[in-house]
């Protein structure tokens, strides 16, 4: 009976999870210019909008070019933040890892409002480069928990025992701490990637009509016409983000 309640409940918490995305796979299919279910026939003509039409195409395009140089930079930060903070062994490292996940604590509206001012006085506004500075923001300080998890598992003996054989810093940094961190470092590109794919507060605040991500359009095509098309863009996101996880749970499982 315990055996039994407790599948029940796991299935009751992913039905009620998973619900709400399964839903939205008929509306994908709707054949009408509007979202609806459908109830007739069934239509592939959003998708074929999604992957024709050239707005939904730079979208995806802007999109994949801003997260992934977001990603870059934050892994690339988060990797020195981390290693820095690993090595100095300071008593202040608390203080500076707590400067650094600010950004999680103070609303991404704020943010998004100081974003503006900032980079309209610097010139970047509505480019790649300030969509770039603004989820870089977002997203670093969960890559940089990702990297100081990584770093907090190490051994110091291995930093003696590298530095005992005549290695320098940088040495011991590259050839014995950073291979023995590669989840981390993988784990923060992940989750910056991610964020920046994802992220819409900041992106309606700091872009317009010259870089249009993905998530900025699907914001305009539900505030001004419901377009199926949204629901399409969903529907491939749920299949990438599963295939994704699954890949990555197999890997898991492997290891």
């Amino acid at each position: 009976m315990r055996q039994f309640a407790s599948w029940t409940g796991i299935l009751a918490v992913i039905t009620f999870l998973l619900l709400p995305l399964i839903v939205i796979i008929p509306l994908s299919l709707t054949p009408t210019s509007y979202l609806a279910f459908p109830s007739d026939a069934l239509s592939l003509r959003h998708y074929e909008t999604l992957f024709t039409d050239p707005k939904w195409l730079g979208s995806a395009a802007d999109s994949l070019i801003v997260a992934a140089l977001s990603a870059l930079f934050c892994t690339l930060l988060s990797v020195a933040m981390a290693s820095g903070l690993w090595l100095m062994n300071s008593r202040w490292t608390p203080v500076y890892v707590t400067i650094a996940l600010l950004p999680i604590v103070a609303p991404q509206v704020v943010s998004a409002m100081i974003l503006y001012y900032l980079e309209a006085r610097l010139g970047i506004l509505d480019s790649y480069a300030g969509l770039v500075v603004g989820h870089c923001i977002v997203a670093l300080p969960y890559a940089v928990i990702a990297m100081l998890v990584a770093f907090s598992r190490l051994n110091r003996s291995l930093e003696r025992a590298s530095r005992s054989l005549g290695a320098g810093t940088w040495t011991t940094l590259w050839r014995v701490l950073l291979p023995n961190v590669k989840s981390g470092i993988f784990g923060a590109a992940f989750l910056s990637f991610v964020i920046s794919w994802d992220e819409v507060a900041v992106t309606l605040f700091i872009s317009g009509l010259n870089v249009m991500t993905l998530p900025k359009r699907i914001w305009d095509g539900l505030r001004f016409d419901i377009n199926p098309v949204i629901a399409s863009v969903s529907v491939i996101m749920i299949i990438i983000t599963t295939a994704v996880l699954t890949i990555q749970a197999i890997r898991q499982s492997r290891r």
